[in-house]
C-alpha cells in the first residue's frame, strides 16, 4: 500500500531541483564578448605609402665666373627675381694673361656654350609641338566624352599628359635661359683674361638667368672670391616638383602616368601623376640603421596650382602611389583575417556562435582584403579573435 506524499517532501524536492538547475547554468561557459565587422561591398584602394617632399623643378646656381671682390650682396631669400636682374657685382682682380693652351681650352668653352644655347632652342620647339599635341589630344577627347566613347580614365590621362607636356616647355624655356647664361659667363672668362697684367676697371654683373625667387644666398658678405664659387641658387617657386624616394622592391610596382595622392602637408589632398622613375637606385641608411636600397620617383602634381599655392621648396609630403582601385569590391576587415592549415580563414557569427570558414583573398591595403569567396555581403565576422574564440564557440557581440 502506497503511502501518500507529505507536502515536506515536495518542497524539499522543489529545492533540489532548483539546485540542481542553477548548477548545471554554472556549469556553462558565459558567451566570449567579441568585437565584430560587416563584410560590405564597397571602394577599396591598394596604395604604397612613403614620406616625400617638394622642390623646385628647374634651379640655377649664380656663380663666380672669374676670381675677383665680390661686393655685399643684398637680396634675401624669397626675394622676387626676373630675368636678367643684377644679384651681385664682382670687380675683377688683376689677371694674369692666357698662355695659347688656357685661351684655347676659354675659346672652346664659348663654343661649348654657344652650341649649348642652340640645342636648348631646338629643345623648345620640340617642347612646344609635344604640348600643342597634347593639347589637341585632350580637346578632342573632351569632345567625345558627351558620346561616352571615351573614359574618364582616358581623360584624365590626357590632361595629365597635357599637363606633364606645358610644364616640359616651361623647363625648356628655363633651360635656354640658363644656356644664355652659360655663354655668357664664358665669354666674360675669355674676355677678362685677355690682357697679360691688366686690371680691368668694369665691374661684373650676376644676373639671374630667369624670372623667379632666389631659394639660397649661399655667400652675402663681400671680399675676394675664387672663380666658380658659389654665391646665389635662384628658381621659380611656381613650378614644383614632388620627389619620393621608395624602396627600390617597392618601385618595380610603379609605372609612369600612374596616379599619386599627395597628403599631409598642411591642405587638402592634392593630385599627382608619376613622371618619371630614376634607372639607378642608391643606398640609404634607414632610422634603425640598416642599410636599404631606394630610387627616386618624381611626381608632377596635376591639382590647379591656387590649390597647393602656399606649398614651397622642401617642404614634407606623404605620397600615396594608387597600385590598384575599384569601386565595388567585397571586403571584410584584415584584422579578421587569420592563418590555419596554410589557408585564410575567419569566424563568421552564426545563430549566436563562431563558426570557423576559410576564404580566399584578393587585394589588399593593410586595413581591409578583397574576398574572392568564402562571405557574402552582410556576414558578420569576428575581428581580432583571440584564443577564447574557437569554432562552435558562444559568443557575444560587443
Amino acid at each position: 500500500m502506497n503511502m501518500p506524499k507529505s507536502p515536506r517532501f515536495f518542497i524539499w524536492t522543489g529545492i533540489a531541483l532548483f539546485l540542481a538547475v542553477i548548477l548545471v547554468w554554472s556549469l556553462i561557459p558565459a558567451p566570449v564578448r567579441v568585437e565584430t565587422a560587416k563584410v560590405e561591398v564597397a571602394p577599396l584602394l591598394v596604395t604604397l605609402e612613403e614620406e616625400a617632399r617638394a622642390r623646385v623643378r628647374d634651379r640655377f646656381v649664380l656663380s663666380a665666373p672669374i676670381s675677383g671682390f665680390l661686393r655685399r650682396v643684398t637680396a634675401r631669400v624669397g626675394d622676387a627675381v626676373t630675368t636678367e636682374q643684377v644679384l651681385a657685382t664682382l670687380e675683377p682682380l688683376r689677371v694674369e694673361a692666357l698662355d695659347d693652351r688656357r685661351r684655347a681650352e676659354a675659346q672652346a668653352r664659348v663654343e661649348a656654350a654657344s652650341a649649348g644655347l642652340s640645342v636648348a632652342a631646338e629643345s623648345i620647339n620640340s617642347a612646344r609641338s609635344d604640348a600643342t599635341l597634347a593639347k589637341n589630344d585632350l580637346e578632342r577627347l573632351q569632345k567625345l566624352v558627351a558620346s561616352g566613347a571615351v573614359t574618364s580614365q582616358q581623360l584624365a590621362v590626357a590632361k595629365a599628359a597635357s599637363l606633364r607636356a606645358d610644364a616640359t616647355l616651361r623647363s625648356a624655356h628655363f633651360a635656354e635661359d640658363v644656356a644664355r647664361h652659360e655663354l655668357q659667363a664664358a665669354r666674360t672668362t675669355l674676355q677678362f683674361s685677355g690682357s697679360r697684367g691688366a686690371l680691368s676697371q668694369a665691374a661684373l654683373s650676376l644676373k639671374s638667368p630667369a624670372t623667379g625667387s632666389v631659394l639660397r644666398v649661399l655667400r652675402d658678405s663681400e671680399g675676394v672670391i675664387v672663380a666658380g664659387s658659389p654665391v646665389l641658387e635662384v628658381g621659380d617657386p611656381a613650378a614644383l616638383e614632388v620627389v619620393v624616394d621608395v624602396l627600390s622592391s617597392d618601385a618595380v610596382q610603379l609605372q609612369p602616368s600612374m596616379k599619386v595622392l599627395l597628403e599631409r602637408w598642411g591642405g587638402e589632398t592634392l593630385n599627382g601623376v608619376i613622371r618619371r622613375i630614376e634607372p639607378v637606385g642608391f643606398t640609404r641608411v634607414s632610422a634603425l640603421g640598416v642599410d636599404e636600397q631606394r630610387v627616386t620617383v618624381v611626381v608632377d602634381i596635376t591639382s590647379p596650382t591656387e590649390a597647393w599655392k602656399r606649398l614651397g621648396d622642401g617642404y614634407r609630403l606623404e605620397a600615396r602611389f594608387l597600385l590598384w582601385q575599384n569601386d565595388k569590391v567585397l571586403q571584410t576587415s584584415a584584422a579578421s583575417l587569420f592563418r590555419q592549415a596554410n589557408h585564410w580563414s575567419v569566424f563568421v557569427v552564426k545563430d549566436g556562435k563562431a563558426v570557423l570558414r576559410q576564404v580566399k583573398l584578393g587585394h589588399r591595403n593593410g586595413v581591409q582584403a578583397e574576398i574572392v569567396e568564402g562571405l557574402a555581403a552582410g556576414e558578420v565576422v569576428i575581428v581580432q579573435p583571440d584564443g577564447r574564440v574557437s569554432d562552435n564557440v558562444r559568443v557575444r557581440e560587443d
